[in-house]
């Protein structure tokens, strides 16, 4: 398939009127072809005149002609083959297993929210029946289901070209409430977002759908970006990216006469928690693990460990050095654009500046590489020191020795909110970890035992969110089925006729759907 360096707004390719750019193959510091032209406040009133002519007919298809939609998409994207394993090669770095690996959770995830569409329970059907006789007021006929909010904008995450993209899971949970949308592609992979913004036309327009259900639009600045969450038809906003960028969108949706929700991930170091009687038994075992998490994927992953918490002592002193050993072998690794690395560079140097550095991988042997590190600093200097509890976009992590489990807990409360917090345990730690664990769950949206964050299932159960600044609403997730709440409201119908209601909320129940009717759940 030819890239053509053009915007899709609704069906309809157009090239941009702004500045344009290319894509950047970061393992070799060379321009892709072909140039993307930003878009301007005139394609931006386009895609949402569209997609607000939409909203309506698209929010009430039925949960069966959704679903198929969510799945026609994964079927497009899959038909498009290596042709986009090979371009988000290119733009990215990142290696063709990854890539094939991430194309697989995109269609899964898409394909998950088909079958939870198909069972709907996400409408929250509730029914209270009328009580004519109630004295000394009657009770009329309520019924209550979730709509859609409105058009949704998303804006494309640089670290997953595919699963947090054009068609990756703020967009999926958009399109599974009913929401049409408007992706603002990143500008570090375009080509990649113009193969799957494509698919995801050719689906819009095999399921007969209106063209406004998506739009693809570029900008090498940020202009567009806030020119599309100041829209008044935009009525959510999904982001994953830096805790600047993310704020930018908050600011610029509350300054709206109407402010609306931006769900934005932002910054998170995943504190890793190493109790003793577990850092006594494994500690070698453990140190290797740590850094196979923490150099994975260049440690590009919003969820890398960029923290070790454990009481000072031989123990934690061993796992510093085998760790140390174990990355001095590592090979420093391409980074996804120049940009991140350069971010990487300025944030391991900052780190180094208020840490002593335990070590160090690889030098890097081409353009892009960002080397491993590991700093170790002391409880009191990091409680003291807001600038050791910084994001390091990268694989470079902190390890903080604690005098003693009180110390542990003084550092759990200082910590900002967290994406996940992990501990590392034995039975003998049960106590201490349960000393810790309120702690961490005012702290944290997902708590791991005996593994590492690195890895995110997308499943009915998973939490990809927490408080602030991990994410700018700790209610919701933006992985997992339950991402599909964020793009919902409810609605309440007072003694509508049957013949007004909504299919959901008829008497003769004909979605067969599980509903709260007069406080008990239907079988």
């Amino acid at each position: 398939m030819t890239l053509t360096g053009q915007m899709l707004i609704g069906q309809h390719p157009l090239r941009g009127s702004g500045t344009a750019f290319r894509a950047i193959n970061p393992a070799t510091d060379t321009p892709l072809e072909p140039a993307y032209a930003g878009g301007d406040a005139a394609h931006v009133e386009q895609a949402c005149a569209l997609a607000w002519a939409a909203f309506d007919t698209y929010r009430e298809t039925s949960l069966m002609a959704r679903a198929a939609f969510l799945e026609a998409i994964a079927e497009q994207i899959e038909a498009l083959g290596d042709v986009l394993i090979e371009r988000a090669a290119a733009e990215t770095g990142l290696p063709r297993p990854r890539l094939q690996g991430e194309r697989g959770r995109t269609c899964a995830q898409l394909r998950t929210f088909a079958r939870t569409v198909r069972a709907g329970e996400w409408l929250d059907v509730r029914v209270d029946s009328a009580q004519p006789e109630r004295e000394p007021l009657p009770r009329p006929d309520l019924r209550q289901r979730h709509i859609a909010l409105g058009p949704v904008a998303v804006f494309g995450a640089s670290n997953f070209p595919l699963a947090f993209s054009v068609a990756g899971g703020d967009t999926a949970s958009a399109l599974a409430a009913g929401c049409p949308v408007i992706v603002k592609a990143h500008n570090a992979h375009p080509g990649t977002s113009e193969l799957v913004g494509r698919a995801i036309a050719r689906a819009v327009a095999a399921c007969s759908l209106p063209e406004g259900v998506f739009s693809l639009l570029y900008d090498s600045g940020y202009d567009l970006g806030i020119a599309l969450v100041g829209d008044s038809r935009i009525k959510a906003v999904g982001f994953t990216g830096s805790r600047s960028g993310g704020m930018a969108l908050c600011r610029a949706a509350q300054a709206r006469p109407e402010p609306i929700p931006v769900y934005a991930e932002m910054s998170s170091i995943n504190p890793v928690y190493l109790f003793p009687a577990a850092l006594a038994a494994r500690g070698d075992a453990l140190a290797q693990g740590f850094v196979a998490s923490l150099t994975q994927g260049a440690g590009q992953f919003c969820t890398n460990p960029g923290l070790v918490v454990a009481i000072q002592g031989p123990a934690l002193q061993r796992f510093v050095q085998v760790a140390s050993d174990s990355l001095q072998h590592c090979a420093a690794q391409t980074m996804l654009s120049p940009g991140i690395f350069q971010a990487y560079q300025r944030g391991a140097s900052a780190l180094a500046d208020h840490a002593e550095v335990a070590a160090t991988g690889k030098a890097a042997q081409g353009p892009n590489q960002g080397q491993a590190r590991l700093c170790v600093t002391q409880a009191d200097a990091f409680l003291a020191n807001p600038a050791l509890q910084a994001e390091v976009f990268g694989a470079t992590s902190l390890v903080i020795a604690c005098t003693d489990s009180a110390q542990v807990r003084q550092v759990s409360e200082h910590l900002e909110g967290q994406l996940t917090a992990t501990l590392h345990l034995d039975e003998a730690d049960l106590a201490d970890a349960r000393s810790v664990l309120p702690l961490l769950e005012r702290r944290a949206g997902r708590l791991l035992v005996n593994g590492w964050p690195t890895g995110v299932e997308v499943c009915d159960a998973m939490v990809h969110g927490g408080p602030f600044p991990a994410t700018s609403d700790s209610r919701t997730t933006s992985v997992g089925t339950a991402a599909i709440q964020r793009f919902l409201r409810p609605v309440c119908y007072q003694d509508f006729p049957d013949a007004l209601l909504p299919a959901a909320l008829r008497h003769d129940n004909p979605l067969l759907l599980r509903r709260l009717l007069d406080g008990q759940r239907e079988a």
